[in-house]
């Protein structure tokens, strides 16, 4: 493992970081990163992620930006296990918050908004994880509009509804990449929030509004083919078309060959290791 930047950790120690194409991933284990999460940025990076950080430099400038970085994809860390180091274990974001606000159970302190998913379905999630907990955790959850990041008023007004419900914890489940890019630029405005997580599906996940795959599927990293024949439609271009060249980009790192794309353009020696 290579040493990263400073995540959160426990006083007097740094975070390992494992390079997987141009961004370091926290070396963590679930039960480490429950003990000492308590603030910054979480990102999840998934294989889409990793396709989208090598095109997209707002999204790799967002990564860049967050103090924690934890593998969500269970193939990217088995495919780890050819790396000089490897990860200690995949933690799906659809699974951590389940954990997360068990972990928080009587911690009063933490107070959790949920923003995302479809109109109402943000609510539901609220109502199920505070039957789950058997208190008030989540204090508030608002569904945005379709394509809201490029609305300035609408991010404005839902800036203002998280501050004034006095949250600890934000969860945003609002899409992949357009939901890190809008933390990363307007994290700065909700001071009161010490902990911003971005975590896909997980909304709908907590309302029951979408069903997980099969834990067999989900333990051998087959849980992508399961959303694939569930939503085939919305997810055929993702699977089958956009991220298999993950893999490319991987043997590249392997051969010692890959090269961060935005290497040149923000000044970041970013070579594979």
């Amino acid at each position: 493992m290579i040493e990263g930047k400073r995540h959160n950790a426990p006083a007097g120690t740094a975070a390992k970081t494992v390079r997987l194409l141009n961004i370091d991933v926290t070396s963590v284990t679930e039960s480490g990163l429950l003990d000492a999460l308590e603030k910054g940025l979480v990102v999840t990076p998934n294989v889409d992620h990793f396709v989208h950080l090598q095109k997209n430099q707002e999204f790799y400038e967002a990564y860049q930006s967050a103090e924690w970085i934890v593998c969500d994809s269970r193939i990217v860390y088995f495919l780890s296990k050819l790396l000089p180091e490897s990860l200690p274990e995949a933690i799906p974001g659809s699974s951590f918050l389940g954990s997360f606000y068990m972990y928080h159970k009587n911690d009063k302190e933490c107070r959790i908004f949920l923003l995302g998913a479809a109109e109402g379905v943000a609510h539901q999630a609220m109502d199920q994880i505070n039957r789950k907990v058997g208190r008030e955790i989540v204090i508030g959850a608002h569904s945005p509009s379709y394509g809201f990041e490029k609305n300035e008023a609408e991010c404005d007004q839902i800036i203002d509804i998280i501050n004034q419900s006095g949250a600890t914890v934000l969860v945003i489940g609002a899409g992949g990449v357009k939901q890190e890019i809008w933390l990363a630029r307007y994290r700065h405005r909700m001071p009161g929030v010490k902990l911003f997580m971005a975590l896909g599906a997980t909304i709908d996940f907590e309302a029951g509004n979408v069903s997980r795959a099969p834990k067999l599927l989900r333990d051998i990293g087959m849980e992508w083919l399961y959303r694939l024949m569930m939503e085939p439609k919305r997810m055929y271009r993702r699977y089958l078309i956009n991220d298999p060249v993950f893999f490319l980009y991987f043997a590249k790192q392997l051969l010692g060959i890959y090269r961060n794309p935005f290497e040149r353009k923000t000044g970041m020696p970013q070579t594979s290791k």
